[in-house]
């Protein structure tokens, strides 16, 4: 029978290794969204006479959507907190915020997305649109798949409880949602504020 200190042990080590592949997982799409952001420099005022982002976007509009995201993104540490102390249903409560948070920032970008198009400025137009939908939507796509992820994990809880395998994921969803948020934050900065200067 496997003593409680080795239980300890291996799960420990079971959680390092699992950070560990999670941190090269997030320096995996640091490099494919850098690839990204480097794109849009390129290709930021090649309109072929469309419209620009200073005549594009909103920036309140915009500004409502960064702080449903950063919210969502500071609504993970009371998840976190009410985890570590086991307590289930706070956990859950506070991952339904993110959730509902998450979706309200998805559904204004898939707005703002629909107007582009609905104009006639979709991906097709230039290719400063075309590396706008394309840094944009994969942040959205990153974001689609986190509210995915956090609606299985609240699913997970509900059923099995606050395990040490529920922990080690609820911990690598916090560090996905924080990397999407400092993604961003320099999306905000860099395709809206710098676009309407």
């Amino acid at each position: 029978m496997v003593s409680t200190a080795e239980h300890h042990h291996h799960e420990k080590e079971l959680a390092d290794k699992t950070y560990f592949g999670f941190w090269v997982y997030l320096m995996t799409d640091c490099i494919l969204f850098s690839v990204l952001f480097v794109t849009f420099g390129i290709l930021h005022d090649k309109t072929f006479g469309g419209p620009s982002g200073k005549e594009l976007f909103s920036l309140p509009f915009v500004l409502g959507e960064t702080m449903a995201l950063l919210v969502s993104s500071f609504v993970c540490g009371p998840a976190m907190l009410a985890a570590v102390h086991n307590r289930k249903y706070q956990t859950i409560f506070w991952l339904i915020l993110v959730f509902l948070l998450g979706a309200l920032f998805l559904g204004m970008e898939l707005k703002e997305f629909s107007d582009f198009v609905r104009e006639g400025n979709s991906w097709q137009r230039s290719a400063f649109l075309s590396s706008f939908f394309t840094l944009v939507g994969t942040h959205g796509i990153h974001i689609t798949c986190g509210l995915i992820w956090v609606l299985t994990l609240m699913g997970q809880i509900a059923i099995k409880g606050l395990t040490p395998s529920t922990h080690r994921r609820l911990t690598c969803f916090r560090m996905f949602w924080h990397f999407l948020d400092v993604v961003w934050i320099f999306i905000f900065t860099i395709v809206y504020l710098m676009g309407v200067l």
